[in-house]
């Protein structure tokens, strides 16, 4: 096993900067603001001389007795619980405070190794800027800073040396390489964290009947009927006029990215809401980004006979455009549902990378075009003669033939149609794209 390292500290004290840094990446949503970071993040440390995993946490605030600060405070206890070592994050500029105080009280009885580290001390002299914390009585403290990287790898090389130096062995499985990514999306509060505790059968998100709750995107691995995926929870989308506030732009952004870099897209919609223009935008965004797809409405158990006719009725009207996609009607709350869910998930990844061999494409085509000729331009009829994949996840077919820009849209449908059907394409956009040959000709008339 790798060893844990665990970023613990009070709100707005660097850790998502240090985390960041320790991954080598921007995986962590970091902003000038206490209370950025709610959730636990995991990533794999790349910084040092062996491999081992880092854990970013929100801020620790013991006197929380209820809400979000509390729910924030229990997901970085799990983490503490789970780590080999904690990095006990303090800020330089703000100096010793009360609650840091707390905090050590509280590391010190867990009884894991803790490394003191004295952030945010660009420009400053680490002897005197060091001195105060000693009161901790946590060891000698670690000067750095996290932004500008100072004193950062001789504090990585100091707590891996403090490991056991055991026989380890890593693989991509380890941290989901090659697994599907599997994003969860949709408006706020519509189940998102939720789905992601029930498939993962642990509390790894902050569930909170609050809007907002989620702002970063968290990758979590986990393994499912002996197949491994990467789930992604992602921050609500809610319209373009209604996000003002910085941080949710941010999060905003960071959705965005994260459809861009799943292989499928769960598209969330809540039974007890209506299905909104802003559902079928974020489905737009999806099918645009050429992510394959299934649709998932949560709460299905909060809502009665009458309602779930609606809303399948409103399904059918404003997501007209993603017939191709599976619905699913689940209760991420009572668990149900999920296993046809995730069977979808399953079907759409494999459409989304199916190999189309060339002679059945072709003869495809040929039978579509034998069913229906495509309609004359003027004197002109195209030809269509022969296809060929040209990419996968999502699919590309490429068409040749002659005066194939005179095919109209829904002649392309209907070949769209007769694709999808021979190699049961579900779940995923297809592209078809047609290449004229040259008229030999055309220079002589």
């Amino acid at each position: 096993m790798l060893p844990t390292l665990v970023l613990v500290g009070r709100p707005n004290v660097g850790k998502s900067t240090l985390f960041n840094r320790l991954t080598r990446s921007r995986a962590a949503l970091v902003a000038d603001r206490p209370g950025l970071t709610r959730d636990r993040h995991y990533g794999r440390g790349k910084l040092g001389g062996r491999p081992y995993w880092v854990v970013d946490t929100g801020g620790l605030m013991p006197e929380a007795k209820e809400g979000i600060e509390q729910e924030m405070t229990r997901q970085a206890e799990t983490a503490m619980a789970e780590a080999d070592a904690l990095l006990f994050l303090v800020d330089a500029r703000s100096g010793l405070t009360a609650q840091d105080k707390a905090i050590a009280e509280k590391l010190r009885r867990l009884g894991r190794p803790v490394f003191l580290v004295v952030n945010k001390a660009e420009g400053m002299e680490a002897a005197v800027v060091g001195a105060e914390f000693h009161e901790l009585g946590l060891g000698a403290p670690h000067v750095i800073s996290a932004a500008h990287g100072d004193g950062v790898r001789t504090l990585i090389d100091d707590v891996l040396a403090a490991m056991p130096d055991e026989a380890e062995e890593w693989s991509a499985e380890d941290e989901g390489e090659g697994a599907p990514r599997v994003a969860i999306v949709g408006r706020p509060n519509v189940g998102k964290s939720t789905l992601v505790n029930a498939l993962l059968g642990e509390e790894r998100m902050i569930s909170f009947d609050q809007p907002g709750t989620t702002r970063d995107a968290i990758e979590a691995p986990f393994m499912r009927e002996g197949r491994q995926y990467v789930l992604i929870d992602t921050a609500g989308l809610r319209r373009k006029g209604r996000v003002a506030d910085v941080i949710e732009k941010f999060s905003v952004i960071k959705t965005l990215q994260a459809i861009e870099s799943a292989d499928v897209v769960i598209v969330l919609l809540d039974a007890t809401q209506e299905v909104a223009e802003q559902d079928a935008h974020i489905a737009g965004i999806c099918l645009e980004a050429g992510r394959a797809m299934v649709i998932a409405v949560n709460k299905w158990d909060a809502a009665d006979q009458y309602r779930r006719s609606w809303v399948k009725q409103e399904l059918a009207r404003k997501l007209a455009f993603l017939s191709f996609v599976k619905t699913h009607f689940i209760s991420a709350k009572a668990g149900t549902g999920l296993d046809g869910l995730m069977k979808s998930v399953d079907e759409a990844h494999r459409a989304a990378n199916a190999k189309l061999p060339t002679p059945k494409l072709t003869r495809v085509l040929r039978d579509a075009v034998a069913r229906q000729s495509p309609p004359r331009h003027g004197l002109i009829r195209p030809k269509l003669r022969y296809a060929h994949q040209g990419g996968s996840n999502p699919p590309v077919i490429v068409i040749h033939g002659n005066a194939l820009e005179h095919i109209p849209p829904a002649y392309v449908r209907y070949l769209e149609h007769s694709f999808r059907t021979a190699f049961g394409l579900v779940g995923t956009p297809l592209s078809i794209q047609f290449k004229t040959g040259r008229n030999p000709f055309a220079e002589k008339a």
